[in-house]
Order: structure tokens, then C-alpha cells, then sequence
């Protein structure tokens, strides 16, 4: 199978970070507010449907700050 050019990880890490963060945190707020409960990945996933489309914008527009911020706190190589 063919890779994608090494200029994709621009977008593909924010992406797959944002997609598996919003997951784990939909899921964690999930079971907080209803608990083990039948239906409980519908649940789930609907707030997924919500959370996935504003956090992988937040992350595209947001990185570059964080990196400018962790920049400032660490030594270049």
C-alpha cells in the first residue's frame, strides 16, 4: 500500500488526535452524567457527533499557539 507524503502529518495528527481526545472525553462525560446504562454507546456516540466537529478545528486553529507557548518553556535543540 502506498504512504501519503510526510507534509500530510500536518493534518493527519491534529486529526486522529482530536478524533480519539473528543472520544475519551464524550465517553468520560458521558458515563459522569447517566452511568452504565443500557443504550450507553448511543449515548456516547451521539455526544461524539457534537464534540468531533468543534474539536478538530480547535485543535488546526490552536496549535500553533501551543507550539509558540511550549516553545517558549524549552530549550531548542
Amino acid at each position: 500500500m502506498r504512504k501519503l507524503p510526510a507534509r500530510s502529518q500536518t493534518v493527519l495528527i491534529p486529526l486522529f488526535l482530536s478524533f480519539l481526545m473528543s472520544l475519551v472525553v464524550s465517553m468520560v462525560a458521558t458515563l459522569k452524567a447517566v452511568g452504565f446504562e443500557p443504550g450507553l454507546a448511543g449515548k456516547v456516540l451521539q455526544a461524539w457527533s457534537v464534540s468531533f466537529p468543534v474539536a478538530f478545528p480547535s485543535v488546526m486553529l490552536l496549535l500553533p499557539l501551543v507550539r509558540r507557548m511550549v516553545g517558549a518553556m524549552v530549550e531548542a535543540r
